[in-house]
């Protein structure tokens, strides 16, 4: 049988797909190019990649979202039930990437808030945290104040409410509900991504400046029962949410299970 569907529709049957991987191999690319900054420390080199790669991922999905082909034949609106954002993210991810969010600005919060600051220095304030060790002062970093978390904070401010609205467009647009579906979990992956990302490098940083003191105590008990498992979950998040961009249906359970019993 002879394929009838209009060229501009088999062009851009793909379309979306190819955003996405797009929007990641740009990411790396831009990541790559950001790490090499010759004139810029390599803990903030680091702060940029992991943001351009995450903005980037956000950026991608977002295309491939306007990119999707929408049904063109007349949409049976039967149900009087409303359609709610929450139906159409991960039941069990989508909470926990909204809490990794909320726990971020904590972190970045707290950690601003306790780093040391130089009046004499001001667009330099931030990199380091002074404690007490012995009856000595010292020194301990790079710590995640805001000489390193602004560029966070910015993307965040810029992907937040471009994902929400991304979110609540597709749950009350057109498109069949495995579509949409597969698109809401695009989002909220590509979200999840740029979020876990960066709150690991920020755990990261914060457990090499509480381990580097002589003066474990509290601090090394902080580390071991907090920081290390939140930056387990983070790499778990982080391998999840690329995933979920690339491929949204290969991690959807209940899309899987809908295929099986439709197959038996």
């Amino acid at each position: 049988m002879l394929d009838t569907a209009p060229p501009q529709y088999r062009l851009l049957d793909h379309a979306d797909h190819y955003a996405r991987w797009s929007g990641l191999a740009i990411g790396i690319v831009a990541a790559q190019a950001l790490s090499t900054l010759g004139d810029v420390e390599f803990e903030q080199r680091v702060v940029f990649a992991i943001t351009a790669f995450g903005l980037c991922a956000v950026a991608g999905v977002l295309l491939a979202d306007a990119l999707t082909l929408r049904p063109q034949e007349a949409v049976r609106t039967a149900s009087l039930a409303p359609r709610l954002v929450r139906d159409h993210v991960p039941p069990r991810m989508g909470p926990l990437i909204a809490l990794q969010g909320v726990s971020l600005v904590i972190l970045l919060v707290i950690t601003a808030a306790t780093a040391s600051v130089d009046p004499d220095r001001v667009f330099v304030t931030g990199k380091v945290v002074a404690t007490t060790c012995n009856g000595m002062r010292e020194t301990l970093g790079p710590w995640p104040g805001l000489y390193y978390s602004l560029p966070t904070f910015g993307a965040l401010a810029i992907a937040t409410p471009t994902c929400a609205w991304a979110l609540r467009r597709i749950a009350h647009g057109p498109g069949e509900e495995q579509q949409r579906r597969d698109r809401a979990w695009a989002v909220t992956g590509a979200w999840g991504l740029l979020v876990s990302s960066q709150q690991l490098y920020a755990v990261l940083m914060v457990s090499v400046a509480l381990t580097e003191t002589g003066c474990a105590g509290v601090l090394g008990a902080l580390t071991f029962w907090v920081f290390y498992p939140l930056a387990l979950l983070n790499v778990f998040t982080v391998v999840w949410s690329l995933v979920t961009v690339v491929a949204p249906r290969a991690v959807d359970d209940e899309a899987a299970e809908d295929e099986a019993f439709d197959d038996e």
